[in-house]
């Protein structure tokens, strides 16, 4: 055949809007255009439409910018990029509907075989629906009950680290709902302007080898967010977000940034996605994170969360390290923590979180719905670098059980927030705003309300000019069944205890390497 007549053919094949080989749809073939103008969400999703009818295969965007709105991904399709391929957010909110539905730029419900791939970038253009002259700023604090009351964060000010507000911005930039069999592999996803993945009531997801890079300043735009679903693998991933990094909740269906507390639905009827109602068994490893907040944060929701494993991680320039959060009746357990390094700091600003390395908490943000359990917690070989201390706040109706802390180091420093933010717990979100920043010492592991709290090979040392409201190595209160056992370490300052015991029964307290006042026993406190 002549290289004519080749060329005709082809040229037929893609006039016609046909596929150039078997299973490959290429956008440019059903109308899309790189012009930096065109918005191109009918061509890629006559694409998407093709691909999937004919039984499915790969929907190719090739090098080149093309700016988009809302895309509904569907069964056996994988949108792959190629290199030098960038999907470009729409500045027209109005172009991020479906069904009546305010989406962001990818969205799939009950799909089975999905797959987003390539050497791509996927950007949101989120920045561009905010404001850099207004800050964000919620009500769910109350800066007369914090250290530094009026001076707390005031109001009319853009904190250095933001947030910063917004009038109104398109949805989650994926949502994955109700879908099994799911991979993300290897894309660049950039500016969400709002979380970047929502991976909901899924079954059987495989998240590997991705870059999330968000504007730090941006509220809410978490990385990868799991909300009731199980069989998760996410491996090998570079996550910066100006939010959590990593989440596992029990939030339902809904597709809001918090979820019904009040209901739980049934799962068991139906066809796609998680069939249990559990958000469990999620491994996360060999990642890199950054957050405003949270690196990883677990917790909040009605559905029980379990079966977690987070290991092999660097959580760096985070306002806090680990989280696990009981703040509705959803119970969390069985969540291990391992092989990790943690260097966070205090941020300006109107994020969550107080510097804490390691934080676990059980306190209920709605008064009428108790906190769920949380049990059988362990953090094991992580060494951290922070500027406040482990917080473990069990609360009477619902103690902390079975929490590990093992082969753990913490060194705390001064940072450049300490007196504007520091010498405070931040609770949030919570029933009360006297309970969501409020004033307090700052040990280097604090705990209350725990029962079989087992402390072993914790080593704990100070920076240079701390605050007087730095105090002791360990202080735990109200617990049952505690032990310490390998311990090195002294108090932030002289003339105090580097272990203090209040209102406790059962210590079993062995191989302690104390300076300063040693050990002091509050009350009585019963050995075991």
């Amino acid at each position: 055949m002549k290289p004519t007549t080749q060329f005709l053919i082809l040229s037929a094949l893609l006039l016609a809007g046909c596929r150039v080989s078997q299973s490959d749809y290429f956008i440019t073939a059903y109308g899309a255009r790189d012009d930096g103008s065109t918005v191109n969400t009918a061509f890629i999703q006559r694409a998407i439409d093709a691909c999937h009818e004919a039984g499915g295969g790969r929907v190719i965007v090739p090098a080149g910018e093309f700016i988009t709105g809302t895309m509904v991904l569907k069964s056996n399709v994988e949108l792959h990029l190629q290199q030098g391929a960038r999907l470009v957010g729409s500045l027209d909110t109005a172009d991020y509907r479906v069904d009546g539905q305010r989406r962001g730029m990818l969205f799939a419900y009950r799909a089975k075989n999905i797959t987003l791939s390539g050497e791509g970038e996927i950007d949101g253009r989120g920045s561009s629906f905010h404001r850099s002259d207004r800050a964000h700023m919620g009500k769910d604090f109350n800066r007369m009950v914090t250290r530094q009351k009026e001076a707390y964060m005031p109001a009319g000010t853009v904190p250095e680290d933001g947030p910063i507000a917004y009038d109104y911005r398109p949805g989650m930039l994926v949502v994955i709902l109700q879908c099994e069999q799911v991979s993300i592999k290897d894309l660049t996803f950039r500016d969400s302007p709002v979380w970047t993945f929502r991976i909901a009531d899924c079954d059987g997801v495989a998240v590997t080898g991705i870059s999330i890079l968000n504007n730090p300043l941006v509220p809410n735009s978490d990385g990868i967010h799991c909300t009731t679903s199980r069989n998760v693998r996410i491996c090998g991933c570079d996550i910066r977000a100006g939010d959590d990094a990593i989440i596992v909740t029990g939030f339902g269906t809904q597709v809001g940034v918090s979820g019904d507390i009040t209901t739980r639905l049934d799962y068991t009827d139906r066809e796609y996605g998680n069939k249990t109602g559990y958000a469990e068994n999620v491994t996360v490893t060999n990642c890199i994170l950054q957050s405003r907040s949270a690196g990883i944060r677990v917790g909040y929701g009605i559905n029980p969360i379990r079966n977690c494993i987070f290991s092999n991680m660097v959580i760096h320039g985070s306002n806090r390290g680990l989280g696990v959060f009981s703040r509705d009746n959803g119970s969390i357990e069985n969540i291990l923590f391992s092989d990790i390094i943690i260097n966070n700091r205090l941020h300006s600003g109107h994020w969550w979180g107080n510097g804490e390395p390691i934080h676990v908490s059980a306190i209920r943000q709605n008064k009428d719905y108790p906190a769920g359990p949380v049990k059988n917690i362990r953090f094991r070989n992580i060494i951290a670098e922070s500027e406040s201390g482990i917080v473990l706040y069990g609360t009477p109706d619902a103690p902390l059980q079975d929490i590990q802390i093992e082969n753990v180091s913490v060194h705390i420093t001064r940072g450049k927030y300490t007196d504007l933010y520091g010498g405070n717990f931040d609770l949030r979100p919570v029933h009360t705003t006297d309970l969501g920043i409020f004033e307090h010492d700052i040990p280097a592991l604090y705990g209350q309300f725990t029962e079989r709290l087992s402390i072993r090979d914790l080593a704990v040392s100070w920076g240079e000019d701390l605050p007087p409201w730095m105090t002791h190595a360990v202080y735990c209160s109200d617990f049952s069944d505690l032990t310490i056992d390998g311990f090195y370490g002294k108090p932030a300052r002289s003339g105090l205890p580097a272990i203090e015991l209040v209102d406790g029964s059962g210590a079993s307290l062995e191989n302690l390497r104390t300076s300063g006042d040693g050990i002091r026993l509050v009350r009585e406190i019963v050995a075991r």
